[in-house]
């Protein structure tokens, strides 16, 4: 018996010994514009290792996924460390404007889509020119799905993934949700604003249940980000990209996926059964998603890991 007790204990030690060490630290940018602050987890290994930019998405969401009106979350942290766990190196930071990353733009009125581009683009520049890292993948949850897309030529990523990205105009997926939820006269005033700022145009004609979202100081940003189209940002790329949507995402729908998949049919498309926009299994209702977006400790949804190293290493192989 002791003899069992000994062997088991040496298999246990080597096993702990093959297992990589990660270095968990911070990691800054300067931009020259401000600094950004963030978050690296690399595995220690004898080669260059992969390395994910994950890029949040919409507001002021940290960079573990967290937003003030949610509160803790910490889907992009659990993923981030998913990855580690597969030897794969990761960033993720705060944007400009937010949490630690606030000073670098202290008036929202400063911000734009094209200023996210250019900070991801930074970052890819700084990580490659690392020689621990290996070939970049640009990961964007939400908006950030958006942001990936559109860094990616100039960032020379290997690869871009999407976790539960738009493929319709942002404006147009507004108009939508205004539909449902407010009177026809509210309605009235909120699409005349959306036409204002499709247009270029601000304006201080905000409906009452919409002054938080299309606040004055916020709307520079979504003028910048109703410029945008999602589906054709991503028909544009010449890497490798893998689609990735919940089923029971009840912000994001799976045609916005398909959109995602038609504008870039050499990409992989990958549709989860039960995974909502935290990433997380939960039912359909969203009355009943309420836990998925407050409890840090509710694990991933276990394909989404699956399907992302699977994908990553596949590069590797390539």
């Amino acid at each position: 018996m002791r003899f069992v007790a000994l062997f088991l204990l040496f298999c246990t030690g080597l096993a702990q010994a093959s297992a990589a060490t990660v270095i968990k630290r911070p990691i800054d940018l300067d931009t020259g514009t401000g600094v950004l602050h963030g978050s690296l987890l690399l595995p220690q290994q004898d080669t260059p290792v992969p390395v994910a930019l994950i890029i949040s998405g919409s507001g002021p969401t940290d960079r573990d996924g967290n937003n003030p009106a949610s509160g803790r979350i910490d889907n992009l942290k659990r993923l981030a460390q998913l990855l580690a766990s597969q030897g794969i190196a990761s960033v993720r930071y705060d944007k400009r404007g937010v949490a630690t990353s606030r000073p670098a733009a202290p008036d929202e009125r400063d911000l734009s889509v094209e200023g996210y581009v250019a900070d991801v683009v930074a970052w890819a520049h700084l990580l490659q020119s690392d020689p621990r890292f290996g070939p970049l993948i640009l990961i964007g949850h939400s908006e950030g799905a958006l942001i990936a897309s559109l860094a990616a030529p100039q960032a020379d990523a290997r690869a871009v993934i999407t976790l539960a990205g738009s493929g319709r105009p942002i404006a147009d997926v507004l108009r939508e949700q205004l539909a449902q939820r407010l009177s026809p006269a509210q309605l009235a005033r909120g699409n005349r604003l959306l036409d204002r700022l499709q247009a270029g145009q601000t304006s201080l004609d905000v409906p009452a249940p919409l002054r938080e979202v299309f606040r004055p100081t916020v709307q520079p940003y979504l003028i910048s980000l109703f410029r945008q189209d999602p589906a054709q940002a991503f028909a544009q790329l010449q890497v490798p990209a893998l689609i990735v949507q919940g089923r029971n995402d009840v912000q994001v729908e799976v045609e916005d996926a398909e959109r995602l998949k038609a504008a870039k049919p050499d990409a992989q498309l990958v549709l989860i059964d039960g995974m909502n926009h935290m990433l997380r299994i939960s039912p359909k209702a969203m009355s009943a998603q309420r836990d998925s977006y407050s409890n840090p400790d509710l694990p991933l949804a276990r394909e989404l890991g699956e399907r992302i190293v699977a994908f990553i290493k596949q590069l590797q192989s390539a």
